[in-house]
Order: structure tokens, then sequence, then C-alpha cells
């Protein structure tokens, strides 16, 4: 491959929570929420190969170019996502994101086993709260 050729791609998992985990995205506005933060990403050349969640937070496939910040990213598009849900009028109270969130890489033979596992996620938290997840993330170590 030439210099100018290289195909350079940055996975990584995100997990973001609405401010004080209050469960606010409902079914309803989940669903038009996801088809949401995929158009604005793809218009804005942010790749979110995955997207899905509960009622206090979601989680995010970004596919990453090497030159995208990923702190900046993800500020955007909770920044842009929380103006969008409170210009909507969905809720009856504003709508925040946590300021911090959770990132995890992927490496690409992991992609399809992580957006499989994001396509889960109502059925895992099921059974499983918000904090179990997290641990289960915090644990894995090299």
């Amino acid at each position: 491959m030439t210099a100018n050729n290289h195909k350079i791609w940055l996975f990584v998992h995100v997990i973001v929570t609405v401010r004080e985990r209050k469960a606010l995205l409902k079914k309803p506005i989940r669903t038009v929420l996801f088809a949401h933060l995929q158009k604005d990403g793809s218009e804005r050349g942010i790749r979110l190969t995955a997207v899905n969640g509960v009622d206090d937070h979601i989680h995010l496939l970004v596919q990453l170019h090497p030159a995208q910040n990923l702190l900046q990213v993800i500020k955007s598009l909770k920044s842009e996502s929380a103006n969008w849900i409170n210009n909507s009028n969905f809720l009856a109270e504003p709508f925040e994101w946590e300021e911090a969130f959770a990132a995890y890489t992927v490496s690409p033979s992991g992609v399809k086993q992580v957006a499989d596992f994001i396509g889960r996620q109502e059925e895992y938290h099921q059974s499983k709260s918000l904090e179990s997840e997290l641990e289960v993330f915090d644990k894995v170590q090299l």
C-alpha cells in the first residue's frame, strides 16, 4: 500500500449514561434517538457501527478514523443529541447526559461480537444492572 492508500480504522465501544442515571429513555424515545444518532453521525463523518441501549444508558460502537479524537466525537454526539431531545420536547424535564463515559477499544476480529452484544441490550438488562455490566468491563485487563 502506498502512504496515501492505507486503511486504518479504530473501533471503540462507548457507554454513555443519562445524568444521574435517570430512566428517561423509554423505548419510543430510544427508537427515534438511535435513528437520529446514526443520521447525525453519518452527516458529520462519524461512523456508528452499532447503537442501542436501555432507559438509563446507551452503547455505541464507533469506528474512528485516526484523525478523529474520541473525546471530541463523543462530546459532540452527546451535546447534539441532548439538544435534539430537548428541542423535540420528548420529556417533561430537561435531558442531559453524564459528562463522563466509558470507552473500550475493540479489535477488528471482535467487532461482530460487540455489535451483537450492543444489539441485545434490552434482553441483557432484564437480568443485569448497569453497575454489574460496568464491573465486568472494569475487570477485563491485560
